[in-house]
């Protein structure tokens, strides 16, 4: 899909145009990139397809929780006595379709583009490829265009969703997370085939708007690499809401009724489920089709193998980069951007001369991927975690304990929400004597796991981690009440 917007802003470019940084794609991930390199002085084009701004801006993580909130907002208003006798009214679904739209700039990249000419970025619209050693063609609606890298090619092309080999669903017209964050009603029924995040998410959000959804999942429950408590508690939050699971099945074929545009999804069991919807939620894959990567001995189609400086590593002379969904080492909008700073950091300081070795939380090291990642799940209850479950720290040989505790019984949480329910689970590494994982469940949780985060990361011994000292009343009281579980 080529951007309605137009043009690029920006001069005519030569035939080969020389840039310091050639960055393909306009995401968060590649804006970040770009911005790095020139504030340190470097020049930098960026190569985009689309729109400006990427996936997370106009389909994903910022239309999906601007249709979330306000669902969200009027919960909190219902849990507080003297508040809840104000609430008269259910969701105004327009106003709320309306505020989204608000938010993706009703899918315009204006603004996206005018913040990226404000900060020095060229920009060339069209597919950028690689077409040899630090030389990119961009084909445009102008034809093509060749640009060549002095330092650095940087793929930033994200995920694309995918789509599983159900016969019939590729011709149905299934929605995939773009349809889902950008559709201008609520589908009387939705079917959402997937348990995790994408799935968890929009059947909460189009649930609250008014379709009926039933989840379809293969496995035996949502979200498999969560703490299980907390994909329990997200799963009955969903059922409360109205919303259908059913675990353990399996799809062998959909069907859309030509005469009413009914989607008829044909399960293994011998059932049926119908909607008018189906929207497949079944995970990302990298965006690495038709990125020229043979001319740099690589196969098309799979993740790019990278150092932690986001360089690939199987690329002679190390000119060539790829950062965020695209390596699917923590494909995460905010882990993007921590790779496009690492990235970024690398690039310059190889500039100048110096090795940048990717040694472990060196500023071009984006060593955070391996063990401090953190996610909010902005369900009803929101679920936040950073770090491994116990069940990963224990595979992975760490000697750990887990400790736990209801953050219903926390005085902040109970002044937060009449009845509050919610829970919260530390893993911590006990020959090391630091938090190495955090798991919490409640309204409000997405807003404490950035503690837990700057603890996982600094590896705070529990001795100093004690002398931190949470406000009364606040929900982060709930440190103090697991370090008093853990015995401290």
């Amino acid at each position: 899909m080529q951007n309605p917007t137009g043009p690029a802003h920006g001069p005519n470019l030569p035939a080969a145009a020389e840039y310091d940084v050639i960055v393909i794609g306009a995401g968060p991930t590649g804006e970040n990139v770009a911005d790095r390199v020139v504030k340190a002085g470097l020049s930098a084009v960026v190569v985009e397809s689309e729109r400006v701004g990427g996936e997370c801006s106009y389909f994903a993580c910022i239309p999906s929780k601007a249709l979330l909130r306000p669902a969200a907002a009027l919960a909190e208003a219902r849990a507080v006595a003297g508040a809840r006798e104000a609430v008269t009214g259910l969701l105004d679904v327009p106003a709320v379709l309306a505020r989204r739209e608000a938010f993706v700039s009703d899918l315009r990249d204006d603004g996206q583009v005018a913040w990226l000419k404000s900060a020095g970025i060229d920009l060339v619209r069209g597919w950028g490829r690689l077409v040899g050693e630090r030389r990119v063609e961009v084909d445009g609606d102008d034809g093509a265009t060749v640009l060549a890298a002095r330092h650095a090619v940087v793929l930033c092309t994200g995920s694309s969703a995918v789509m599983p080999t159900v016969p019939g669903l590729a011709g149905i017209g299934a929605w995939t997370s773009r349809e889902a964050t950008t559709a201008g009603a609520a589908p009387a029924r939705l079917t959402v085939l997937g348990g995790g995040v994408v799935g968890c998410e929009m059947a909460a959000a189009w649930s609250a708007l008014g379709s009926q959804v039933t989840m379809l999942v293969r496995g035996e429950g949502l979200l498999p690499s969560w703490e299980p408590f907390a994909a329990a508690q997200v799963a009955d939050g969903l059922r409360r809401d109205g919303v259908g699971i059913r675990t353990g099945v399996e799809v062998e074929r959909v069907v859309r009724e030509n005469s009413t545009g009914v989607v008829m999804a044909y399960l293994a069991d011998g059932s049926t489920v119908e909607s008018a919807e189906l929207l497949v939620a079944t995970g990302r894959s990298p965006r690495t089709a038709g990125l020229g990567l043979e001319t740099a001995g690589l196969e098309p189609g799979g993740r790019l193998p990278v150092d932690d400086s986001c360089r690939v590593t199987t690329v002679p002379d190390g000119w060539l980069y790829a950062a965020g969904d695209v390596n699917q080492r923590s494909p995460l909008t905010h882990m993007g951007k921590y790779q496009a700073r690492a990235c970024a950091a690398a690039i310059v300081a190889r500039a100048d001369g110096h090795p940048a070795r990717p040694v472990p939380w060196a500023p071009w090291s984006a060593t955070a991927d391996h063990h401090a990642v953190p996610q909010v799940i902005f369900t009803r209850p929101e679920a936040a975690a950073v770090g491994l479950t116990e069940e990963q720290a224990r595979r992975a040989g760490l000697p750990v304990r887990a400790v736990e505790y209801p953050i219903g019984d926390v005085a902040g949480a109970s002044l937060f929400a009449d009845g509050y329910q919610g829970h919260a689970k530390l893993v911590v590494d006990e020959q090391r004597s630091v938090v190495v994982g955090c798991t919490l469940v409640g309204p409000g949780v997405g807003e404490l796991i950035h503690a837990a985060t700057v603890a996982v990361v600094g590896e705070v011994p529990l001795e100093r981690l004690w002398h931190a000292v949470p406000a009364f009343p606040a929900m982060s009281e709930i440190w103090l009440r697991l370090l008093e579980q853990y015995g401290l």
